[in-house]
């Protein structure tokens, strides 16, 4: 894991100087935010082998984000994002820092497509009230693509993000009859729309 974290970000080192040194001149940086409507992975009680599927729900998120080039531009953005999942009468929500690093194509006129790794970090994790200490890797990586539509400094865009692996995060359920270990699979499976203004 600590090979592939430093083969990473050797990668997105020289990505970004690559880009840095052949960008066109226009770049910008400034705000974002927007709403997720997400979902995390499957729930499984201690006592019972079949997975609880979540129901989606709509979370939040705000960050900046940087842009060199334009035609062909990267884009990395830091985020702060809250997202909520459902699970019968429960809630699993997390807090985590995302650092998507993107590589976009001005397609047509203001339209563009975009995608890249999105590098997470699980901030606070809470199931039905009890916070959940023991995840598996506090640090993942998923996948972002999308399209956006830029009108000078304004910007909206949708993208589709999904976690590669299995991140599960494990607790000890005591509102079961029987005490025991259950977990949820905490990788993110969202929909994210946002708005961003450039500075």
């Amino acid at each position: 894991m600590k090979n592939l974290k430093k083969s990473v970000a050797l990668t997105l080192i020289l990505a970004f100087i690559g880009f840095s040194i052949n960008a066109q001149t226009k770049s910008s940086f400034g705000f974002k935010g927007g709403l997720n409507y997400s979902a995390n992975g499957d729930y499984i009680e201690s006592t019972n082998v079949n997975a609880k599927n979540p129901d989606r729900n709509i979370g939040y998120h705000v960050g900046v984000f940087g842009k060199i080039g334009d035609k062909l531009y990267l884009r990395p953005e830091l985020i702060y994002t809250a997202t909520k999942s459902d699970y019968s009468s429960n809630e699993f929500s997390v807090k985590k820092i995302d650092a998507p690093v993107l590589v976009g194509l001005r397609v047509i006129g203001p339209l563009s497509v975009f995608a890249g790794p999105s590098f997470q970090y699980i901030l606070d994790t809470e199931f039905d009230g009890i916070t959940i200490d023991n995840v598996k890797d506090d640090f993942s990586i998923g996948l972002n693509f999308g399209v956006g539509i830029n009108f000078r400094k304004i910007g909206i865009d949708l993208r589709y993000e999904r976690g590669f692996s299995d991140n599960e995060a494990t607790f000890i359920n005591t509102n079961l009859v029987t005490v025991g270990e259950s977990r949820i699979d905490t990788r993110p499976d969202q929909l994210i729309l946002s708005l961003s203004i450039g500075l």
